[in-house]
């Protein structure tokens, strides 16, 4: 059993795991947790009533967070006008030298994005990038002719992609602790109304989402109250 550190024992005496905490109450709780010695990456976690066996309740999608994720991504990009992907705030940008340094297992980025002619050739590299959930995709607005604006979105935007995976549930990053409060409930409350219009159609489970957890890097977890995302 892993040995828990003196700031989550002292984290978890701040929380009550009985009990569910309103949106502004849970953010509160969280800054009241021991700090790290770095700024904590906040995420959600979200429950979700579906079938993850069933291909049409595979929940899947992207959200620009109003204020932003706090967090620096690296983005690489497919195409024969690097120079200008470049020149938009990509870290890389290429088409065979990208795919070949990645075929030789280089994955050192967060979002890979592909323009439409692109993709015959990135697809070369697919299970490198698949499994990884590193594959630009057009449902979630990575395989794009209008790369420049893609970029500066991503770079600068607080665009953040969000999959379920085969337990139905759902990881997505809202911020840093070092936001304010006012600055996580928006990207909180964006974020589940993202979630929230994906209900899949017919869905017969009786909730869609079942419960939200919010948690920092290195603390303990804070159940939210279903009032928040009860209708969906």
């Amino acid at each position: 059993m892993q040995k828990l550190s003196k700031k989550y024992k002292a984290a978890s005496e701040k929380v009550d795991r009985s009990k569910t905490y309103a949106l502004a109450d849970a953010v509160t709780v969280l800054s009241q947790f021991p700090k790290a010695k770095f700024d904590e990456t906040v995420e959600l976690s979200v429950c979700l009533g579906v079938d993850p066996r069933q291909s049409n309740q595979m929940i899947r999608g992207v959200v620009t967070l109003p204020n932003g994720s706090g967090k620096k991504v690296r983005v690489i990009v497919f195409t024969d006008s690097p120079e200008a992907a470049i020149a938009a705030g990509a870290d890389h940008a290429g088409m065979d030298d990208l795919i070949t340094r990645i075929s030789e297992g280089w994955t050192d980025f967060d979002v890979a994005v592909a323009t439409t002619s692109a993709m015959k050739d990135v697809r070369k590299v697919a299970k490198v990038l698949g499994p990884r959930g590193l594959m630009p995709n057009p449902k979630s607005g990575t395989v794009t002719d209008n790369v420049e604006a893609t970029v500066k979105e991503i770079k600068l935007g607080g665009r953040v992609e969000f999959k379920m995976d085969k337990t139905a549930n759902i990881g997505v990053v809202v911020g840093k602790r070092s936001f304010g409060t006012e600055q996580l409930v928006q990207n909180i409350q964006t974020v589940v109304e993202a979630i929230g219009k994906l209900r899949p159609d017919g869905l017969k489970a009786p909730r869609y989402i079942k419960s939200m957890t919010l948690s920092g890097t290195m603390t303990p977890g804070v159940k939210l109250d279903s009032s928040l995302f009860a209708q969906y």
